[in-house]
């Protein structure tokens, strides 16, 4: 298996990644004051599972949910 890495200084080596943890940021971690890491965690993942991977649109997959990429996936072969 080999690494997926553009060559260094391209800027879209990571571009995905990176506005996933800009965007969890902005929507999820900086609304919140946790008191507990157990109840941060309860919130990532509920933000996850049921927003960014089951509702949330993504303009890299276009336009649809990770959950609807993910049916589709398997039609378009």
């Amino acid at each position: 298996m080999l690494a997926s890495m553009s060559g260094t200084g391209n800027c879209c080596d990571r571009a995905v990644t990176e506005r996933f943890f800009a965007t969890s940021e902005f929507e999820l971690i900086r609304k919140h004051d946790w008191h507990t890491r157990a109840q941060a965690r309860r919130a990532i993942f509920r933000y996850l599972e049921t927003w960014y991977n089951r509702k949330r649109r993504h303009s890299t997959l276009g336009y649809v949910s990770p959950a609807e990429y993910e049916v589709q996936l398997p039609q378009a072969a």
